[in-house]
């Protein structure tokens, strides 16, 4: 009996997410991978290889750049860009929205932006387009509640801004 290959989800991604992994692909390769090459090139130039911590350490690091250059290149194969100055319907939530919510059980107000899994930064309120608080707000407008279920249970917030651009 054959496996059933499970469908790959898409790799939506932002303008600004795709240029920062092009960005570090660039930096490993024009950048970090030539240096290690010759810190390994000189280290085994030293003759005894089996006990020559820059020749060790550096094959090693240059193992780990080679993996992350072919996962970035595989993300960036993958990638949908997703230009949100492009959105029509900008009375509502989609992908690359700025959305501002109030928490109605905490009575505070938190800013997030809907971006691809590569672009996660929590600490500048970018969250993916995955996550259930975004699942939940997609396609919804000012006024709106939605309800998440979180670690400490279920949160209501209402939706009081949608932007297409920041305004920091």
């Amino acid at each position: 009996m054959a496996e059933q290959k499970k469908p790959e989800q898409k790799n939506y991604i932002t303008p600004e997410g795709f240029a920062a992994l092009e960005e570090e692909f660039q930096h490993l390769r024009k950048v970090e991978r030539p240096e290690v090459v010759r810190t390994v090139a000189w280290a085994a130039s030293n003759g005894d290889r089996s006990e020559n911590g820059d020749y060790i350490y550096g094959k090693k690091r240059l193992r780990q750049i080679d993996s992350r250059m072919r996962f970035l290149i595989k993300r960036m194969d993958s990638a949908e860009v997703v230009d949100a100055s492009l959105q029509q319907g900008l009375e509502k939530v989609y992908f690359g929205a700025w959305v501002t919510l109030y928490s109605l059980e905490r009575e505070s107000e938190h800013r997030y932006r809907i971006v691809g899994q590569d672009e996660l930064a929590p600490s500048k309120g970018y969250i993916s387009w995955i996550s259930p608080l975004a699942k939940a707000m997609l396609g919804k407008q000012i006024g709106d509640v939605v309800r998440v279920q979180t670690p400490a249970g279920e949160e209501s917030y209402e939706i009081v801004d949608i932007s297409y651009r920041d305004q920091d």
